[in-house]
């Protein structure tokens, strides 16, 4: 990315200048049982009714190794600064660990998915860095988003079965740009439970597979400004899914690139939503 850029309040990208199988019947796991509180009176409702709603890690990268090829990512300690309000007022105990290299990054996540979660009612991890397709950038290189998340997968953290593991994901996804297009107005129980080991995620990416992510080198990201604005105007009024449908309308509709290197200006971007949550999400109980 262009120097002139980063000094100037412009925008950056957070990025780098089928087979069928035989079904197999899986052996049955008895210790995969939900731990979490059943809540009889909203049974589409995750419960929030525990000790504590729970822990919220933001991975901040800024500085990257020069062998990395990386350039400094200006104003994602705005970004930073702004999900540790807003977790904060949704109660949760917040965490901030900034420039940390892909080990880093994994013996965190490991230690936190080890710990006991069994008097918290959810989970919340935002990573904010340079990324690719697939991949996350620590300060020394790249890891794989999937090796991180399925630290917390039903099988590996157990007390965190049953409830809700939010993933906040601000980094590229590719190198494509969206140039957007016009368009007219169209306004007008109790017993135990086997769940997949996979359920209960949800996963809010800055940006659609394939292309870059904005972020604004003064006021930071364009997702997460508008993920924390939300959050502050409807964290205590509205489900987490009609939240980030909020999300996106902001991002679609409100930001537009401004950028000195040609074919880079005048640039969109639509945020990705991608929910395996079995209930709704309400962070105020």
């Amino acid at each position: 990315m262009d120097s002139r850029d980063l000094k100037s309040g412009g925008d950056a990208v957070d990025a780098n200048p089928v087979i069928l199988k035989e079904t197999v019947e899986q052996p049955q796991d008895d210790d995969m049982q939900v731990d979490a509180k059943p809540d009889h009176a909203h049974p589409y409702r995750y419960n929030m009714n525990y000790p504590s709603i729970g822990q919220c890690i933001i991975i901040n990268n800024k500085n990257f190794d020069k062998k990395t090829g990386m350039n400094i990512r200006n104003g994602t300690d705005v970004d930073a600064g702004n999900l540790l309000k807003s977790f904060k007022m949704q109660g949760y105990k917040v965490k901030v660990f900034n420039d940390q290299t892909c080990r880093q990054i994994e013996q965190c996540l490991q230690s936190i998915a080890r710990e006991d979660h069994s008097k918290e009612a959810s989970f919340v991890c935002a990573l904010l860095s340079h990324g690719d397709e697939g991949v996350l950038y620590g300060t020394d290189g790249c890891i794989e988003i999937k090796r991180l998340t399925s630290l917390f997968k039903g099988d590996r953290c157990k007390t965190l079965v049953g409830k809700p593991k939010l993933f906040f994901i601000q980094a590229c996804r590719g190198t494509e740009l969206d140039g957007g297009i016009e368009a007219d107005s169209i306004e007008s129980d109790s017993s135990p439970q086997k769940i997949p080991v996979e359920a209960d995620f949800l996963y809010a990416y800055s940006t659609v597979s394939g292309y870059y992510s904005w972020r604004n080198t003064v006021s930071g990201s364009w997702f997460i400004q508008s993920l924390c604005d939300m959050l502050s105007k409807y964290g205590r009024e509205l489900e987490l899914m009609q939240i980030l449908t909020r999300v996106n309308h902001k991002v679609a509709l409100e930001f537009e690139s401004s950028s000195t290197i040609a074919g880079f200006n005048y640039k969109k971007q639509i945020p990705c939503i991608v929910s395996m949550l079995t209930k709704e999400v309400h962070f105020s109980h």
